[in-house]
């Protein structure tokens, strides 16, 4: 089976490590030092206290790839509209898109059966750039709960997890989507194909609108965060405003808010993505985590405002830094 892991940091650096070594036909698309030391010396992954070198293809050029049988975009959302025309050489008829990304897809309305199915959320595709160019048809949905790093270029540590929700937009149990469960299953990882995958995504999306975007203004860590009063009254108010939303557009969150802060809380001293792209001076993933939650409750009439006083103040934050367009 052709893999192909459209960016190749830490997360698609552990995708195509272990998919590699479980003997899946795997290209990694890199750049820069991390591209020249895999391409040099292998993949090198360093998990459960041990180093395991792995050789997939790696390259820059997606057209020397080729048409694979998946793609799994493991790109932080705002880098996929530009990155998705380079992506065509790898879509043969029958690929399919694996969103393995945090947040809200561009898809999330395809065969979403209701009042809204097919609408486009202008926060993520606004002029529908991302449907024509891998529509719904093609994609399948990944929720993504390990956490990896690049410690070197070549080099991924793998701190924690191994689940990564499957899921179909339609809900169906696909062919499809049972093959990629079981080549993942096979490299190690739980992958279970979910008939609600939405519902998945939500649950993630509940820390990552909430704290994000808190941490961003604070530099609190979640445990920080979660163990004040004040912030965490702040974020409990995101989750419950978010949590009705959700609700509107159908979704069954299985566990209480609380039970969800919770589980931001063990993670413990933690820095989120948010904060250390913006400590880096690197673009943040804010309209994917909290722009589209409060663009989704004008369209559901939904009030939000504690979510709509958190985005406008770490869009401002971010645009100070230069990490969000003007």
């Amino acid at each position: 089976m052709k893999i192909c892991i459209y960016g190749a940091g830490a997360i698609g650096g552990l995708l195509g490590a272990q998919l590699s070594l479980a003997g899946e036909e795997v290209t990694l698309i890199a750049r820069g030092p991390h591209l020249q030391a895999m391409k040099t010396k292998g993949l090198t992954l360093r998990i459960d206290g041990k180093e395991l070198v792995a050789r997939p293809q790696v390259t820059a050029d997606p057209a020397a790839a080729g048409p694979q049988d998946y793609v799994i975009v493991t790109l932080k959302a705002h880098s996929v509209p530009a990155a998705a025309p380079a992506m065509q050489p790898l879509l043969g008829p029958q690929t399919a898109v694996v969103t393995a990304m945090n947040g809200i897809p561009w898809w999330y309305f395809y065969k979403l059966s209701g009042p809204h199915e097919n609408h486009r959320l202008k926060s993520i595709d606004p002029d529908g750039a991302l449907e024509r160019s891998i529509p719904g048809a093609r994609c399948i949905g990944c929720v993504v709960y390990p956490a990896a790093s690049v410690v070197e270029p070549g080099i991924v540590q793998h701190q924690y997890g191994n689940r990564f929700m499957l899921g179909e937009p339609d809900g169906s149990r696909s062919e499809r989507v049972t093959r990629l469960s079981d080549a993942m299953t096979r490299a190690g990882f739980k992958a279970p194909v979910r008939p609600r995958i939405r519902d998945d995504i939500w649950v993630k999306l509940w820390g990552n609108l909430s704290f994000n975007p808190v941490s961003a203004l604070t530099q609190g860590t979640l445990a920080g965060i979660a163990g004040d009063p004040g912030t965490r009254a702040v974020v409990r108010r995101m989750m419950v405003e978010a949590e009705a939303v959700g609700t509107a557009l159908g979704v069954k969150f299985g566990v209480d808010v609380d039970t969800r802060i919770g589980w931001a809380a063990d993670v413990g001293e933690h820095r989120t993505s948010m904060l250390q792209d913006l400590e880096l001076g690197r673009p943040m993933e804010i309209d994917a985590l909290v722009t589209a939650v409060a663009e989704m409750g004008d369209l559901v009439g939904v009030d939000t405002p504690m979510i709509d006083a958190v985005l406008a103040l770490v869009i401002q934050r971010a645009r100070v830094a230069g990490c969000y367009p003007k």
